[in-house]
């Protein structure tokens, strides 16, 4: 997602900032519609932009630990280097 990449870059200009914000609150309404739902890499890393806004939440902690409960992880990283 490119609006999430300016962003952490820092570079959060209003049509950024009306991206990620739509995205987050669709992203928010699919977790507390979906209460089993699996974010994927890029759900996640939006949620992980956005985690300070549900510190101590029950339902954002659930998501998270979910999250890293299905992760497989980059399977081109377990390649070997030399």
């Amino acid at each position: 997602m490119a609006a999430l990449e300016r962003g952490r870059d820092g570079h959060t200009d209003k049509a950024t900032n009306d991206t990620l914000e739509a995205a987050i609150a669709s992203l928010w309404d699919k977790i507390n519609t979906q209460k089993d739902y699996v974010l994927d890499r890029d759900e996640f890393a939006l949620f992980n932009y956005f985690i300070y806004r549900y510190k101590g939440n029950n339902v954002a902690q659930r998501t998270v630990a979910r999250f890293w409960d299905h992760y497989k992880g980059d399977p081109n990283a377990a390649e070997s280097k030399t």
